[in-house]
């Protein structure tokens, strides 16, 4: 089983890059068939073998011999080993569906937000109406745990990004990060959510300083994508949020 699941994670991871490219470049994602960007030529199915057709072709066009990003491997892998970490903790279950379903939206996101910037609508937007449709499950959140979370979530950023269009008189967030938690909300409940504000808040800093120290470009420019780093957090709050959450009220909440 591991084996299939790992297969599956490999094969979503596929099309995962075909949205990754699509996207934020606004070109119809259909059943046309894909092409290599240099030279037009259309990829056959024999070379668009997740992760082996890359290392057989040596990163490289078959015909115009041009390089593949490693990106296309490095996604396709990043999702095996998530599909296979969702299995190993919750086997075959809604669990597994729902998270590996938000897991490639989050994959997806930090790859198009640190090359674009963006966060595209036609990913958080469904993602809203899908999370609070999954809430309803019988391994759901509850539709008003659900309803918390999105409010939450978009509220409390949209909040922030005001202050800080106020105080640095320019737009300090731009609107996917904010529509990107009201997402979050709705798949996690209010809770989480909380787990990825700060989680997400401390892993940015940390690693915009280390970035910012050896990237004269990144420095120069000042801009920072925070939808990865909001990623990050909510695959620590699905991995280890219950058990925050249980260590918080154990020690700190007092009735």
């Amino acid at each position: 089983m591991y084996i299939w699941v790992m297969v599956l994670g490999l094969c979503i991871g596929s099309f995962l890059n075909v949205l990754i490219y699509r996207l934020p470049r606004h070109i119809r994602i259909g059943f046309s068939r894909s092409t290599c960007p240099c030279c037009r030529m259309p990829i056959r199915f024999y070379d668009n073998i997740p992760v082996i057709s890359y290392l057989l072709l040596a990163g490289k066009c078959r015909y115009c011999r041009a390089e593949i990003s490693p990106r296309y491997p490095m996604v396709e892998l990043l999702t095996a080993g998530m599909f296979v970490c969702f299995f190993w903790l919750y086997g075959l279950s809604w669990q597994f569906a729902v998270y590996g379903f938000l897991g490639a939206i989050l994959l997806t996101i930090i790859f198009i937000d640190v090359e674009f910037q963006i966060i595209p609508d036609l990913l958080t937007i469904p993602g809203m109406v899908i999370g609070l449709g999954v809430s309803l499950l019988p391994s759901g959140i509850g539709i008003i745990s659900s309803l918390i979370g999105l409010l939450v979530g978009g509220g409390v950023l949209y909040l922030i990004a005001i202050l800080g269009d106020w105080l640095f008189k320019k737009e300090s967030m731009g609107g996917g990060d904010i529509k990107m938690t009201a997402m979050l909300g709705a798949f996690l409940g209010w809770q989480k959510i909380v787990i990825i504000f700060f989680a997400g808040a401390f892993i940015g800093l940390i690693i915009s300083v280390v970035v910012m120290m050896f990237s004269r470009q990144v420095r120069s420019s000042r801009i920072i994508p925070f939808g990865p780093f909001l990623a990050i957090a909510a695959f620590l709050a699905i991995l280890y949020g219950d058990a925050i959450i249980a260590f918080y009220i154990e020690h700190f909440f007092f009735v």
